[in-house]
């Protein structure tokens, strides 16, 4: 029976798992009731389970029945987004501002469905770390993890993770060699200006009027600094100013997100910035603070690992059913920090027709459940044969 078959023996308790994880959900470093469900289920399976690593990580380590010094890690995140759920589930979110709006509940019930699987069989030499993540959401639980020893306790020769991916065929696996997803920096710009009476502008010094100005000139760095075949976008996502109709406010608060692939680029980015604000506050008299935060790094799959999961999803679910030459995506994933330190790699795994990611009508497709853990336990599997 292969690995797949069997999960879906079991894929209704999967289902179940998930909803509840869906309904009670927590944030970045909070997350210690589904930390409690993981260990729970983890020693429901006799599976060695350590908790607080990165505050509110678990690690489990699934020996198997063969001697052997090598281990492979699997890796999936816990945390819910700080926002609410627009649908009408009948298990949707009971925590207001709280949703797992990106499918996280999904990838640590198809971790814990591998992890039964080979807790199982047992039918691999070495050992295998089921490493459930914190705080992914630009909080920095990778880091976390890593910083507490993570590797060091538990040393892993590779490295694998998944993500729900909406939009895409419904079971398909999707991967890249390389560059995968984008790294990702932070950004705050605070100014200070001079407050007055809404009526009397001249004896002012607007914050607003410099931070549109900043804004409509922080585009052109990607239009006209950053090199065209090389992928970079700024977004600002915040703006903040003012209380009332008939004041100018002292101060403004733009703030957003840096996406690039290439490091030179990032540094670019961040320069240029720095000069546009510069420019700006000599130019209208203000004081303008600019912050950048290296918030994820890029997320780049290694060659033998990437194949490795290319030719087992190809014996899971058939070659028509992988992608290995998607485009790269936007979107960051600190799984990249655990991948500089263990070669891994990273896929997708196509939900069909729904709402994207991060969006508050985002639905989790149930029958991916067996689909990922089948592919995260028979890599393993086949990694440690």
């Amino acid at each position: 029976m292969s690995a797949f078959d069997r999960i879906k023996g079991y894929a209704d308790t999967l289902t179940s798992i998930r909803r509840d994880l869906h309904a009670h959900p927590e944030i970045g470093f909070e997350e210690t009731r589904t930390a409690g469900v993981v260990a729970r289920e983890l020693q429901s399976y006799g599976i060695e389970v350590h908790a607080g690593i990165g505050k509110t990580g678990v690690v489990g380590i699934v020996h198997g029945k063969r001697p052997g010094n090598r281990r492979v890690g699997l890796r999936a995140d816990m945390d819910a987004l700080p926002m609410d759920e627009l649908t009408d589930l009948p298990w949707k979110s009971t925590r207001a501002g709280k949703f797992h709006g990106c499918g996280h509940d999904g990838h640590t019930t198809i971790l814990l469905g591998a992890a039964r699987y080979l807790a199982e069989t047992r039918d691999f030499a070495g050992s295998v770390a089921l490493i459930f993540q914190p705080a992914e959401e630009g909080l920095g639980g990778a880091r976390a993890m890593i910083a507490d020893g993570l590797f060091q306790r538990f040393p892993c020769d590779e490295v694998y993770g998944l993500h729900n991916w909406p939009g895409g065929p419904l079971g398909t696996i999707s991967m890249r060699t390389g560059p995968a997803m984008a790294g990702s920096d932070f950004f705050d710009i605070r100014i200070t200006g001079k407050g007055a009476h809404g009526a009397m502008p001249e004896q002012s010094c607007d914050p607003i009027m410099v931070g549109a100005a900043l804004a409509q000139s922080i585009q052109t760095i990607v239009s006209r600094n950053a090199p065209p075949l090389q992928g970079a976008v700024v977004s600002i996502t915040k703006f903040n100013a003012g209380t009332a109709y008939n004041i100018i406010p002292e101060t403004a608060h733009l703030a957003g997100t840096i996406r690039i692939f290439d490091d030179k680029v990032r540094a670019l980015v961040a320069r240029r910035m720095r000069e546009l604000a510069a420019g700006m506050a000599a130019a209208y008299g203000a004081k303008i603070d600019v912050e950048i935060r290296d918030i994820f790094s890029v997320l780049r799959n290694a060659e033998e690992q990437t194949n490795a999961m290319a030719e087992t999803a190809a014996e899971l679910f058939g070659a028509d059913m992988v992608v290995t030459d998607a485009e790269p995506k936007m979107g960051s994933e600190d799984f990249a920090d655990m991948s500089m330190v263990a070669p891994g790699a990273y896929v997708w795994i196509g939900m069909g027709p729904g709402p994207a990611v991060h969006n508050p009508g985002y639905t989790f497709n149930d029958e991916i459940l067996p689909i990922g853990a089948a592919l995260l336990a028979r890599v393993a599997e086949k990694r440690l044969a």
